[in-house]
């Protein structure tokens, strides 16, 4: 009789312990986890699906910032609220919206674009200028867009886009093929239009605002494009072969 009360003793106390380890083991959901599909804080959503590109305060990332008045006051939330729904194809910027084979609902993708507007917006961005609009009404004329890259852009980035490097300057190859493999033709309207300031990079008003020169026109932004994008090669990359 000792030993069988002996042996139910051990066992009702290894239940025991397993049980309390069960509760207490890490990584075992709480009673208050929220489900994936009913997070709708600002902070948590843009931790969960933006940060790693766009940068944990909304700049630095490898995607454009985010943390850009003047980005922003372009767009718009609209905008922004098509993009991280559908994504942009051809590029890294996939669709989060669970109608595009997104993880994220409707609600949520509206609660990320609003929340960077509230974050990172401010109403007098743009100072009181008008911008040319996100997206490009027109075709872009590659000639005149060599042109118009020669007055705005060359000064930084080179007579040809292959980039500057002395003691004051560093900037890469824009016409890279496999830079432009990645980034859209609306990506780098939003570019020049926005510019980086983070990088120190000026918007459509260019740096030359001060001296006696004009901005940009939307036409002028829309050639410049698309004299970037002629840069284009059907394979990007360098080929190897072997011996």
């Amino acid at each position: 009789m000792n030993l069988r009360w002996l042996s139910l003793s051990v066992a009702a106390l290894a239940v025991g312990l397993c049980c309390g380890g069960c509760r207490d083991a890490p990584g075992r959901p709480g009673a208050a986890v929220t489900r994936p599909d009913k997070v709708t804080d600002f902070r948590l959503l843009y931790r969960q699906n933006c940060a790693a590109c766009h940068g944990v305060r909304g700049d630095y990332g490898d995607a454009i910032s985010l943390n850009n008045p003047v980005y922003l006051a372009i767009a718009g939330t609209v905008n922004i609220q098509k993009i991280t729904a559908n994504g942009v194809p051809g590029t890294l910027m996939p669709a989060f919206a669970k109608s595009q084979g997104g993880m994220l609902t409707d609600q949520q993708v509206a609660i990320l674009a609003q929340g960077v507007e509230s974050a990172w917006g401010r109403s007098n961005a743009l100072g009181g200028q008008t911008a040319p609009p996100y997206a490009g009404s027109t075709a872009g004329d590659p000639s005149a867009g060599q042109k118009a890259y020669g007055t705005f852009c060359a000064s930084c980035h080179g007579v040809e886009g292959q980039g500057v490097v002395n003691a004051k300057l560093h900037t890469g190859s824009i016409v890279d093929p496999s830079y432009l493999a990645l980034i859209s033709d609306q990506g780098l309207r939003s570019l020049i239009l926005a510019g980086q300031p983070q990088e120190g990079m000026p918007d459509w008003r260019s740096d030359l605002q001060g001296t006696g020169a004009r901005s940009m026109t939307d036409q002028e932004v829309t050639d410049i494009v698309a004299w970037l994008a002629s840069h284009r090669v059907a394979a990007p990359g360098q080929f190897y072969s072997h011996p």
